[in-house]
């Protein structure tokens, strides 16, 4: 694999990490798909300079979409009977509509787990999206020099 220009690696033939979620959602082509496509509609209308990731290719794992913005907001991960939109620093975010329900014991992460049939409530999750680019922002703002760099672990 190679880096792209944001820093984010490419798949075979050089796909943008765009391009590899389009394909991840067209595979999935069941509720799962249709879901990972909802809620990475939510994040681009709640932040509309998120940067679109692709990251942890390995030989189990055809890789994991993530998004981004002066920092890791959250991924979309998928299985057999979820969509799972853990957010990075998710433990430091207020969620007054409750809607983290995953991964609540953690110091750091929090997640969502939308299975077959759920409603999102659009205007909470984007208002979380929200509040964690703020957080990532605000945490670059404390970080001089480090606002432009690429994420780590790519």
């Amino acid at each position: 694999m190679k880096k792209s220009k944001s820093g984010s690696k490419e798949g075979k033939g050089g796909d943008s990490p765009s391009q590899l979620i389009d394909a991840r959602i067209k595979e999935l082509s069941d509720w799962r798909g249709e879901t990972l496509a909802r809620v990475r509609s939510l994040i681009k209308q709640a932040d509309p300079e998120v940067v679109e990731e692709w990251r942890w290719v390995k030989p189990t794992n055809p890789g994991t979409p993530v998004w981004s913005h002066a920092g890791m907001i959250c991924t979309g991960e998928t299985y057999k009977n979820i969509v799972k939109m853990t957010f990075a620093k998710g433990a430091s975010l207020e969620d007054p509509s409750g809607l983290f329900n995953s991964s609540l014991e953690g110091n750091t992460r929090r997640a969502i787990d939308f299975h077959e049939g759920d409603k999102i409530d659009e205007k909470a999750l984007k208002a979380l999206i929200r509040a964690a680019v703020a957080l990532n922002t605000s945490s670059a703002a404390q970080r001089p020099g480090r606002e432009h760099r690429p994420p780590r672990g790519i």
